[in-house]
């Protein structure tokens, strides 16, 4: 699969890309390997079932299913991410969520400039009033003045534009089991008015990073240590993983080193309130 020009100047312009389905020949596969994971960890991270009062969130999600891992391998995806990012692109980690209530606006990145993209995967049908993906067009350049001005005041919208959340204008991206969405980590989101087990799972992916901006690849890394995994990869990726797969693994693998020492800092800094 390739991208055509269109497709690659609309995404440089407004930061996303929808795909309906795409992915609809494998989707059952897809569902059903989304819920054994959760069943294999209990219902939820580290075995706390979803209550249905706010996120729940598995992280890495893909790497512990090899259906899922295999998405990396799959043409339809591995073509989309090499387009937008390079043939040597970063698999830099993944989540599976069950989502609840609203989901205020943000970006997953912001000042990067090294692009990162994030594919989403969107298990139960949701529309605008729903819970679907809302994306404010072109609020991922750095450089632009409307992308600065939004990621200024988006967080005191009733203060600075007596707007709330949901009442800003945006891209409201519906989607079926089977649609994907790809858009720019540094694009501004939300999601309002969805139900309490929204079901979804993401793939994020970098561009590779040069010899020397490793240290800036290393900081990224170190942000996976709340999740308390000493390893930026799951068992079952590396183990399932084809030459081509390894090409995408290598630098995190080289570089998360860190990590156990982190996680352990982070898990003792849990533990201190309790000890008090």
């Amino acid at each position: 699969m390739k991208l055509t020009q269109q497709q690659l100047d609309f995404f440089d312009t407004f930061g996303y890309l929808s795909f309906p389905g795409l992915v609809s020949d494998v989707i059952d596969e897809i569902i059903d390997a989304f819920e054994e994971i959760w069943a294999s960890q209990g219902g939820g991270h580290h075995g706390r079932p979803h209550d249905e009062k706010r996120r729940s969130c598995i992280v890495p999600f893909i790497d512990q299913h090899p259906q899922l891992c295999a998405l990396l391998d799959d043409e339809r995806i591995h073509g989309i991410l090499a387009d937008l990012l390079g043939d040597d692109f970063n698999y830099s980690g993944s989540d599976g969520n069950y989502y609840a209530g609203n989901t205020q606006w943000h970006s997953d990145g912001w000042g990067k400039d090294i692009r990162f993209v994030k594919i989403a995967f969107y298990l139960d049908e949701i529309t605008k009033d729903t819970g679907c993906l809302r994306v404010i067009p072109g609020s991922h350049r750095l450089e632009d003045r409307f992308a600065n001005r939004v990621q200024d005041a988006i967080k005191q919208s009733t203060d600075k534009w007596g707007l709330q959340g949901e009442e800003i204008p945006a891209q409201a991206l519906e989607t079926k089991p089977g649609d994907i969405v790809c858009f720019n980590h540094n694009l501004k989101h939300a999601a309002f008015g969805g139900g309490s087990r929204r079901r979804m799972f993401t793939i994020n992916c970098s561009q590779r990073f040069p010899n020397d901006r490793l240290d800036d690849l290393r900081t990224y890394i170190a942000g996976h240590a709340r999740f308390w995994n000493e390893h930026l990869y799951g068992k079952t990726m590396l183990e399932t993983a084809s030459p081509q797969r390894m090409v995408h693994l290598e630098q995190g693998r080289d570089n998360c080193d860190h990590l156990p020492k982190l996680v352990r800092k982070a898990m003792s800094d849990m533990e201190e309130p309790s000890r008090g």
